[in-house]
């Protein structure tokens, strides 16, 4: 009767057993195959956040390309690109950043592609608002190409040379003074009184010149100087009490130039910088040129007016 029992329980004992090791192989059977699930679905985002990745990396590869041809054309248009240059810079160096890095965990994955998206729409409202500057712009040079047309039917044959000479001069500074690197977005403004531009000699107090410096050559980075030199038509240079006059050094050779104004900056990769000058006496009535200069040469020239 004893042995028996003893049976009996050792039947119920390697049942449990048995159960237990089949609800444990069970248990462990149903979480590998629920872990090897969401292995599959973090695998399936990855490769579509890659993806999303990689066709945002294209679309802000032609969101640049648009950039560049836009700017090419404001610069052509004599706009103005002030802070976008160096944001867009600031923007490309981070995108750099981004393909260059590759995502540790999809999180980080996930990171990537928000900064992308934003970065895409910045670059999408910064083009939005350089396309209309470059529509308005556009407009404006047709109006006054339609003034200048109807103004040259008063304008006499010598003022007409005078203009060529003027405009000749400026060429011949490019041509034979241009350091190895140059201005963009040249600009030239002649203001009165009341910080209200002119073209009349009469009220002309002071002359504001700006321009972008882009892809410095990290040889020409660093402390430097740069020169504001005016001139009339004939190349003989305005009346300043500042005057110094300097020695600068294109790839054509040595050039002797006398500045009104001389600053002290320090070059970088890209910035934007301006001179503002008030003149020691009111210019007459003709044309002149304007010219920027550092020490390896002529970095942007550009002629005016006075009536």
């Amino acid at each position: 009767m004893s042995d028996n029992q003893n049976t009996r329980i050792y039947g119920i004992l390697v049942t449990v057993l048995l159960l237990l090791a089949a609800g444990l192989g069970f248990f462990f059977w149903q979480k590998s195959k629920n872990y090897l699930i969401e292995n599959q679905k973090i695998e399936a985002e990855r490769q579509q956040l890659e993806t999303t990745k990689i066709n945002l990396e294209a679309q802000l590869d032609s969101l640049a390309a648009d950039y560049s041809n836009l700017r090419t054309e404001n610069e052509n248009l004599q706009g103005k690109i002030t802070s976008t240059a160096a944001l867009i810079a600031q923007k490309e160096a981070q995108i750099q950043q981004i393909k260059s890095t590759s995502a540790k965990d999809i999180q980080s994955l996930r990171d990537q592609i928000v900064s992308l998206e934003k970065t895409k729409i910045e670059y999408e409202t910064i083009i939005a608002a350089l396309r209309t500057e470059n529509e308005d712009l556009k407009k404006e040079n047709s109006r006054l190409t339609g003034e200048n047309a109807q103004l040259k039917g008063a304008n006499t044959e010598l003022s007409g040379q005078v203009q060529d000479l003027a405009k000749q001069l400026e060429d011949q500074i490019r041509k034979t003074q241009s350091a190895s690197f140059k201005a963009t977005s040249f600009r030239v403004e002649l203001e009165r009184r009341n910080d209200k531009l002119t073209t009349k000699a009469r009220r002309a107090r002071e002359i504001f010149v700006s321009f972008d410096l882009a892809d410095v050559p990290q040889t020409y980075q660093g402390q430097q100087k740069l020169y504001l030199v005016i001139t009339d038509e004939k190349g003989t240079p305005i009346v300043s009490t500042t005057a110094q006059k300097t020695t600068v050094y294109p790839p054509s050779g040595p050039v002797e130039v006398t500045a009104q104004q001389v600053k002290d900056v320090v070059l970088e990769n890209t910035q934007r910088l301006s001179f503002n000058y008030k003149f020691d006496e009111r210019l007459k009535s003709g044309n002149y040129v304007v010219a920027i200069y550092c020490e390896k040469g002529l970095l942007g020239a550009s002629s005016f007016r006075l009536a």
